[in-house]
């Protein structure tokens, strides 16, 4: 859980999980192993899909991602920056979204994508200190996060 400085108060939250496409798919996958074991071994046609789905469901889960904005802070997953390095934010629709993760992208940037997730926000950041130049995060609410990070 990721915890905010006293005093300062939120002014954007969102959970960032995994669409019902990768959990259908998850669910293929763990139902498909039964099919590799079934010549050798019938107990394992139940036993191991459902292990493999357990552990398949924890894996999806743990690429889930909480973006808060609050006054004074950004936090994306583990990942947080003082809002006084962000100097501007744009949020990308589907089709800016992918250009920006592609032709577009500086491989100086720190990324927090998800494929779920078509949609983005550039998260430009201005700190001598460090040499990332910007943050691209995913976002269901693109336009939403970009204004919330606006000085």
């Amino acid at each position: 859980m990721t915890t905010t400085q006293p005093e300062t108060r939120v002014v954007y939250t969102e959970k960032l999980g995994p669409s019902i496409g990768m959990w259908i798919l998850i669910v293929i996958a763990a139902a498909s192993t039964a099919l590799m074991v079934l010549p050798v071994w019938t107990a394992g046609t139940i036993i191991l899909p459902v292990i493999s789905f357990v552990l398949l469901a924890w894996w999806l889960r743990s690429l889930g991602i909480s973006i808060i904005v609050t006054e004074r802070q950004l936090f994306v997953g583990d990942a947080h920056i003082d809002r006084r390095y962000v100097t501007d934010a744009t949020g990308y629709d589907a089709e800016d979204a992918r250009t920006a993760r592609g032709t577009g992208l500086d491989a100086r940037a720190f990324l927090m994508l998800r494929p779920w997730a078509k949609c983005a926000v550039r998260i430009d950041i201005h700190d001598e200190s460090d040499p990332t130049p910007y943050w691209l995060v995913s976002s269901k609410r693109p336009m939403e996060l970009a204004a919330a990070l606006k000085p």
